[in-house]
């Protein structure tokens, strides 16, 4: 996982390629006409400001047609598993079709017999390492851990973990979703913990948990969970979020109030997300279609401009298919050379600690 992935990231700068026509995998005519028939796609916890998914759905609709009925968009991915689990004999409004989880999720998905099995036209392009064997799950994008910063409020912008220790930042920092059920927020406790020193999951995770403690007791944690708005309010100043999101809210502020996306000095921990098709899917057939849009060049592409680097960027990149102008827009290549990519068997022992500790060591109850 850590080495094919870090070589997308250091392609998604190094490798200068022409604005061609995005040339998308089409899906069978079969394939169309069947989820035509079911006529809608039941989504879950796709805000439009994350990874430009906004104009991905926008896309999918305009596309082949079909309703998108998009349910709680701010749910962390404990919330989409559980959503499944809540409705599994239900082929009603409520019943997710698909779902966007943290990598861990996927595995643990697969095991409960939650997700069913579907490999996309373009799947020979999915790197192994980010994707399930017989077709569970596989990777969708990924970014790193960054601190998005209302500068109009905070004016000594924060370079590191250590920084938001200082008390200049009482009542100010906040974490984009609860660390007991959020993957964003699972990660960035973990990303402290690697801030300080520690390489073992397990105790990454835990001294993940003392940083935020500290935070905590200092009062500089804000116990709710940190968006644009309240970004831009000033009610959280600083957010701890993916860099992909950071950078959609200052594109979405322009300006007003300034924000400044900044990777951290140390402890850059990077987060590949992964899509499924929930196995009690009530459109299973614009499930799959939603699986190739989603993995076409279109698809990559929509999540590029949305910041989030594409698992297809390889292929992209190979082919000369990623414009110019989107790589121009990405945080510089350096910010990037010290990213770590948890494993497979990382991210559980690192989840584990945080999500079980998070009450009993913190205490902050983030909603």
């Amino acid at each position: 996982m850590i080495s094919n992935i870090s070589k997308m990231l250091s392609l998604s700068t190094a490798i200068v390629v022409a604005s061609t026509a995005i040339a998308a995998a089409e899906p069978s005519a079969e394939l169309i006409a069947a989820a035509k028939k079911e006529g809608t796609l039941t989504t879950i916890a796709l805000p439009h400001d994350w990874c430009g998914y906004g104009d991905v759905i926008a896309g999918f609709k305009a596309k082949y047609g079909l309703e998108v009925n998009e349910l709680n968009p701010d749910a962390g991915s404990g919330d989409e598993i559980e959503a499944i689990k809540a409705n599994k004999g239900n082929t009603g409004p409520q019943a997710p079709d698909v779902i966007d989880v943290g990598l861990s999720f996927g595995p643990s998905a697969k095991a409960d017999g939650l997700i069913q099995p579907y490999k996309v036209s373009t799947w020979d392009s999915i790197p192994d390492s980010a994707k399930d064997a017989d077709g569970f799950w596989y990777g969708d994008y990924y970014g790193v851990l960054s601190f998005v910063v209302n500068t109009d409020i905070v004016k000594d912008v924060p370079k590191d973990w250590a920084d938001l220790k200082k008390s200049d930042y009482a009542n100010s920092i906040a974490l984009a979703g609860d660390p007991r059920a959020s993957n964003q927020a699972v990660q960035a406790v973990y990303a402290a913990g690697i801030a300080a020193g520690e390489k073992d999951a397990t105790k990454a995770g835990e001294a993940g948990l003392a940083y935020f403690a500290e935070l905590n007791k200092a009062g500089n944690l804000v116990p709710v969970i940190g968006k644009s708005a309240s970004l831009a309010q000033g009610s959280t100043p600083i957010v701890v979020a993916w860099d992909y999101n950071g950078l959609s809210w200052r594109d979405t502020l322009k300006g007003n109030p300034p924000a400044e996306v900044v990777v951290p000095a140390s402890g850059v921990v990077a987060g590949v997300y992964v899509q499924a098709i929930s196995a009690f899917a009530p459109h299973p057939n614009a499930a799959k279609l939603w699986m190739e849009y989603l993995y076409s060049d279109e698809g990559q592409l929509g999540w590029l401009k949305g910041y989030c680097h594409p698992i297809r960027f390889n292929d992209l990149a190979k082919n000369k298919k990623v414009p110019q102008e989107l790589l121009d827009k990405l945080p510089p290549a350096a910010a990037y050379e010290k990213a770590v990519f948890p494993t497979l068997d990382e991210q559980p022992a690192g989840k584990a600690a945080i999500t079980t500790k998070w009450d009993s060591v913190v205490g902050a109850n983030v909603k």
